[in-house]
C-alpha cells in the first residue's frame, strides 16, 4: 500500500524565516510547529523536508554548516516525539558565486525533482500527500500531480496569497500557519 506524506519547507514553515539561517543559536521553531508535526505524524503522514539552501551556493555558509544545523534540528524534534523521515536539500543556483554549486538543476523549487525523488523513494501516493510552505514554490508539486498544497503565513507576496485564496492555483489553499495547515489536513 502506498504511503502518504507531508512535504515541508523548512525556513518560514518549520522555523522562523531568517535570511540564510545556518547557526543553531539563530534557530527558532515557528509557533505550534512541533505540535503540528506530531499531529501529522500521528495521523499517519511521513514527514519529509524539501528545502532550497542557496546560501551554500552563495558562499554564506557551507554544506557542513547546513548539516550541523539539520542534525541539531532533527534531534530537537526527536526529543519531542517528532521523527522527520528525510530531509532533501537543493544547494544550487544557476549563477552561484561558488562554482561547485553553479548549476541549473531540477531539484531547486519551483522545479519538482526532489518531490519526485521522495515520491519514488518512499513509494508515496501523491494524491494522499500535501506540500506545505511559506512560498508558492513550496507547493509546486501540486501543479503536476494531485498532491495538495497549502501556502502558509505572510512571507509570500500579498498578490500571490490573494490569488491562492481566490483559487487561482491548482490544488493549493491557504492557512495562517503550519498548525492551521495540519489542522485543515487531518480534520477534513
Amino acid at each position: 500500500m502506498k504511503q502518504k506524506a507531508l512535504f515541508l519547507d523548512r525556513d518560514g514553515t518549520i522555523n522562523v524565516e531568517k535570511d540564510y539561517l545556518y547557526k543553531i543559536e539563530d534557530f527558532e521553531f515557528t509557533q505550534g510547529a512541533v505540535e503540528a508535526l506530531r499531529a501529522a505524524q500521528k495521523a499517519g503522514y511521513k514527514l519529509i523536508v524539501i528545502t532550497n539552501q542557496s546560501g551554500i551556493a552563495r558562499g554564506y555558509y557551507t554544506l557542513r554548516d547546513f548539516e550541523k544545523l539539520n542534525h541539531w534540528m532533527l534531534g530537537q524534534l526527536a526529543s519531542q516525539g517528532v521523527n522527520i523521515d528525510k530531509v532533501y536539500l537543493c544547494p544550487h543556483l544557476p549563477d552561484a558565486p561558488v562554482p561547485a554549486y553553479r548549476k541549473d538543476c531540477d531539484c531547486r523549487k519551483p522545479k519538482t525533482g526532489l518531490f519526485e525523488l521522495a515520491i519514488r523513494e518512499f513509494d508515496l501516493d501523491a494524491s494522499a500527500c500535501c506540500a506545505v510552505g511559506d512560498k508558492i514554490r513550496d507547493c509546486c508539486i501540486s501543479e503536476i500531480t494531485d498532491c495538495r498544497g497549502i501556502l502558509i503565513g505572510h512571507n509570500e507576496k500579498q498578490e500571490i496569497i490573494d490569488s491562492v485564496k481566490a483559487g487561482a492555483f491548482k490544488n493549493v489553499s491557504y492557512a495562517e500557519s503550519l498548525a492551521d495547515a495540519v489542522d485543515m489536513l487531518i480534520n477534513v
